[in-house]
């Protein structure tokens, strides 16, 4: 029988992605000791499963339709792309799966991994292996989230894709349904056409990214379409089988749709499943409520940190909570108890509230920041939106011929500042942070006046948005 050891600690973080990997850096750096646990790959989901190899599956792609809408440039990129080297490419950006170099780094900041699945087994004590972890000071969950399946009857013997399978097949397959209709749906719909599938896209609802201003799905659905998707909207699927390697669906219209493989794209779930929280009075699966020092309600110890508090399911969103995290842990640590004075507000996750940024990576992108026109409404705001066609800027007509997209900013009436913005163009996830410095700054609109966008840019947009506010 195995003597189970005891490893004392200031902190113990469950999970090595990004997130878990900021909290462990900042609570090394207050010269907190660390304990790191993951079962898988350091560096998570993001590194090996998600924005990573997504996006070098996609980089290929937006270039090459860029580089389809200039003369002189246009007949040199008609053939397909080469599907090999661009899943090398993927590959070379995941490490071929390994995490060697993370694990490096953690080792160099003085952090300690320890491999395996880990489970509180009571407060501040985490049991991993034949090791028992305690922490002085903190636990920190930050163990993100996994792909949900429908339940749908006979679905595991299907064999169907997530998106873990979505960002790493090693080959291109012939066709493939794609059910869902948010970002991963939306960007593996455009890569993986672009890589030579046909691609069927279904979705229940009745248009696409229906968290973002509607005008952003309807954008990226005709893109698609002229893509070579099949987009088919308000369309469920009833029944999913695999008959001699060929999946057959079968819709709710009773249409029948043959394809190699099925990408289910229809949400994430916590993954706290297995990770003790009944030991602690929580929740088995549950997301994890937190304040805005990311501690978890009623636990002055217990930390949720990224996707499991579900407050922004972005990796982005995950570091800047981290960072908040790390500080709030050392503060504490060292005794401090008023965090509200502390520098740059450094113990808060404010950002969390109304002004989370995203990007969508299709053809055409998709950003936004903070509230679209109807979440501002249903808020109580007193709003106008203020829409510009991108084209009618010079900088647009300059990307490439033919540019189509759009720009919506949301202005809150009281106080004339920003409450949302949103574009939607090639090019445009570059213009989101210019975006997210006006909201999150509550930069009133006669200021940005005078901030003046060089020429000739995308980013006159700007300009064309406030004159049409001061003009209407």
């Amino acid at each position: 029988m195995t003597e189970t050891e005891t490893i004392a600690y200031d902190v113990v973080v469950l999970g090595a992605g990004p997130v878990g990997e900021n909290v462990a850096d900042r609570t090394r750096a207050a010269g907190l000791t660390t304990a790191v646990v993951e079962s898988e790959l350091v560096g998570g989901e993001c590194s090996y499963w998600a924005c990573m190899p997504s996006k070098a599956l996609l980089r290929p792609v937006i270039a090459q339709a860029d580089a389809r809408r200039l003369p002189g440039l246009r007949q040199a990129v008609q053939g397909p792309l080469d599907a090999a080297a661009v899943l090398a490419h993927r590959d070379y950006y995941t490490s071929d799966w390994k995490d060697d170099g993370q694990v490096g780094w953690l080792d160099g900041i003085g952090a300690d991994l320890h491999r395996g699945h880990g489970r509180l087994t009571g407060p501040r004590t985490v049991a991993v292996g034949d090791k028992i972890l305690t922490a002085r000071h903190a636990v920190a969950v930050c163990t993100g989230t996994r792909a949900v399946l429908p339940d749908l009857p006979g679905l595991a013997e299907v064999g169907p894709w997530t998106s873990r399978e979505a960002t790493s097949a090693r080959s291109v397959p012939g066709r493939l349904v794609v059910v869902g209709g948010g970002v991963v749906a939306t960007e593996m719909a455009t890569a993986w056409q672009a890589l030579g599938s046909r691609v069927t896209l279904l979705v229940r609802g009745k248009g696409l990214l229906n968290r973002m201003e509607p005008f952003a799905g309807e954008l990226v659905a005709e893109a698609l379409t002229a893509a070579g998707v099949d987009v088919r909207t308000g369309t469920s699927v009833e029944s999913v089988t695999r008959d001699d390697g060929t999946v057959v669906v079968v819709t709710d219209a009773g249409d029948r749709i043959e394809a190699d493989e099925i990408l289910f794209a229809t949400g994430r779930a916590p993954r706290t499943d297995d990770i003790g929280l009944d030991t602690v009075g929580l929740e088995p699966g549950s997301w994890l409520p937190v304040d805005d020092s990311l501690r978890v309600t009623g636990h002055d110890w217990l930390y949720a940190v990224g996707d499991v508090n579900h407050r922004a399911l972005l990796t982005h969103q995950g570091k800047y909570q981290a960072r908040i995290a790390g500080a709030a842990i050392a503060a504490r640590a060292s005794g401090e108890t008023d965090l509200d004075s502390g520098p740059w507000g450094a113990h808060a996750a404010t950002a969390d509230h109304a002004a989370v940024p995203q990007v969508v990576f299709t053809d055409p992108e998709a950003a936004a920041v903070g509230l679209s026109l109807a979440e501002a409404e249903q808020a109580g705001h007193r709003v106008r939106a203020v829409d510009v066609d991108l084209s009618s800027v010079a900088g647009a007509g300059l990307y490439g011929e033919g540019y189509q997209g759009r720009a919506r900013m949301v202005v809150d009436l009281e106080n004339e500042t920003l409450l949302g913005v949103t574009f939607v163009g090639p090019g445009v996830g570059e213009l989101i942070h210019s975006a997210t410095v006006a909201v999150v700054g509550r930069v009133p609109v006669a200021r940005l006046w005078h901030a003046v966008p060089s020429y000739p840019t995308i980013s006159e947009v700007w300009l064309r948005l406030l004159e049409a506010f001061r003009d209407n």
